[in-house]
């Protein structure tokens, strides 16, 4: 897919139309909850350090009060919240409507999931580890877990937590999943985004960029302008450039090389090759994306057949479908039967 296709359909991404479920109760449950993260204290976009968490109790978990349950840690994407996900606002998605389906009809053997708000001052956190926007992938592989095993009935092991995630998630679920075998045993990428460089950017879309000069610019600004901001406040920081903090992104008319060096540097496809042995440790890793999904199809083709050069076992699939439009479908028949599959149960 050509660089403005591409841009023209994350945009209509973005601004899909919600999606009308049917409302009928739940037969398990969602809390919306705050956990404070330390790692995130500090940050310099002024992101919540108290960020809401959103998390699913299967059908049986009040009224089984002995019962444990393994845990998937579930990412969104970019621009998304966890209000989204879970059904406070209306979206193309409503997971816990998918989850109850499964679990009710027996697809999937029961667990809990949960998922925290990630959406920063440009747009996501891109699951990273950032002066800037924050220490997320700390907050979520440390302290997030932490909270989760003292509040909840879970099994709190690493063969009973798997890590997933849509997009931003997707890239959030390699990223956290390769560096932390000691922390989740399977992990699920849905449509991740940003596992290897892009094609150069336009004379059009540097001077979107440009344009934007204060915070308050962000909010108006298109879908990968903002990707461009929270590229640069994930993986090329830097606390004496306020008011965004990060290098500059843009130099002379092009985007500045050191900043590109540094966004690069932060792709999983460019570095996999450091995290094999912590690979080799998981229990179950399965990757996704429809065929119109350009160019992550063609990354996930290159993860599987790197995967493969290793004899590294995966699931690989790519099916006839755009970036969003098959994912509560893929969730249903693929993700959670796939850590009902993987995850120790008791």
């Amino acid at each position: 897919m050509k660089k403005s296709r591409l841009t023209a359909f994350l945009f209509a991404c973005l601004l899909a139309p919600a999606v009308t479920f049917a409302q009928s109760p739940l037969k398990g449950s969602v809390e919306r909850i705050k956990v404070h993260g330390k790692s995130l204290e500090g940050n310099l976009e002024g992101n919540p350090t108290d960020p809401d968490v959103s998390v699913y109790l299967p059908p049986s978990y009040k009224k089984e009060s002995k019962r444990r349950y393994p845990v998937v840690y579930l990412l969104h994407g970019f621009t998304d919240t966890d209000a989204q996900w879970y059904g406070f606002v209306k979206h193309w998605i409503n997971f816990p409507l998918i989850a109850d389906k499964v679990f009710t009809s027996g697809q999937a053997r029961e667990m809990i999931i949960v998922t925290p708000n990630a959406l920063t001052r440009s747009g996501g956190s891109y699951y990273s580890n950032s002066i800037t926007a924050g220490n997320w992938e700390d907050f979520v592989s440390k302290e997030l877990v932490a909270y989760v095993d003292q509040h909840y009935r879970t099994i709190a092991k690493a063969g009973s937590r798997g890590l997933a995630g849509h997009s931003m998630g997707g890239y959030g679920t390699i990223r956290i999943g390769e560096r932390h075998p000691e922390v989740f045993s399977s992990i699920y990428l849905l449509s991740p985004c940003c596992l290897a460089p892009g094609n150069p950017r336009s004379a059009e879309s540097i001077a979107k960029i440009e344009a934007v000069k204060t915070p308050e610019d962000i909010a108006k600004a298109d879908f990968m302008t903002k990707a461009a901001l929270a590229y640069a406040a994930a993986w090329s920081p830097n606390p004496k450039r306020p008011p965004f903090y990060t290098d500059a992104i843009v130099e002379n008319g092009k985007v500045n090389p050191v900043a590109e060096l540094k966004w690069n540097a932060n792709m999983p496809l460019n570095s996999i090759d450091q995290y094999i042995n912590n690979l080799k440790q998981m229990k179950g890793i399965a990757f996704d994306a429809g065929d119109r999904d350009q160019p992550i199809a063609a990354n996930i083709k290159t993860l599987h057949e790197l995967l493969d050069n290793y004899q590294i076992s995966h699931t690989y699939e790519e099916y006839a479908g755009d970036h969003i439009n098959k994912i509560g479908e893929r969730i249903e028949t693929k993700m959670l039967p796939f850590f009902s599959k993987h995850l120790i149960a008791k």
